[in-house]
């Protein structure tokens, strides 16, 4: 049995802001880095063997609040880079929602057929970090992997675990720094925890925000 701990990075001021993140390189505000600390807090009693993250600055301060706990080195897995946005990159939503809005309705009603000018589409993005997540589990066969990514590709990942399309990507809850836990035998994938929020239970925190 292999299992596979999967975390979202903690809040940055685009999250804050609701500005379209993708493959922008935007670093954690002081809360998300309180968040990333106290997964690692939260985590550090488990052990893991092997610590993976997007290529990116918040998704690797995450992975490595974590990994420090346990002596682990945190290793790039660029197939979990998040969903590359083209144009919107940069875009607060509420001008996305002006600029592009039948592209924007499309995104909020049929996520699974939208390609983003200049971007990927979320089928892309499924083929890439399912990928690499096979990849580090053939390389560490029967332990626990953990992975720091992003919302989409956190949750793209969460439907291809449990048999879903990317039609059900609205359906699936990713908070900030949220773990969620998975069990592989053979070729069967379990889930075992979704959108966990546990750790945070000390910091004052508003209403879920899908963004």
């Amino acid at each position: 049995m292999t299992q596979i701990i999967l975390v979202r990075h903690g809040q940055t001021p685009w999250n804050k802001d609701k500005i379209f993140r993708g493959t922008y390189d935007i670093p954690h505000n002081e809360t998300g880095q309180e968040e990333a600390r106290l997964t690692g807090e939260w985590l550090k009693g488990e052990t893991i063997h092997a610590a993976y993250c997007s290529p990116l600055s918040r998704a690797r301060d995450t992975a490595e609040a974590i990994a420090r706990h346990h002596g682990l080195k945190v290793e790039d897995l660029p197939g979990i880079i998040d969903l590359n946005y083209g144009d919107w990159q940069g875009l607060p939503l509420a001008e996305v929602k002006v600029k592009y809005a039948n592209l924007y309705r499309q995104w909020e009603t049929a996520p699974h057929t939208v390609r983003f000018p200049g971007g990927e589409t979320l089928e892309e993005v499924r083929r890439r970090a399912w990928g690499a997540v096979e990849e580090v589990v053939r390389r560490h066969p029967g332990q626990t992997i953990l992975l720091a990514a992003h919302r989409v590709v956190n949750k793209v990942l969460i439907a291809c675990f449990i048999g879903l399309d990317n039609s059900h990507f609205w359906r699936i809850g990713q908070d900030t720094t949220a773990i969620n836990r998975f069990q592989k035998v053979d070729d069967t994938c379990h889930l075992i925890l979704i959108n966990d929020t546990c750790h945070l239970r000390t910091m004052k925190r508003g209403p879920y925000v899908d963004f």
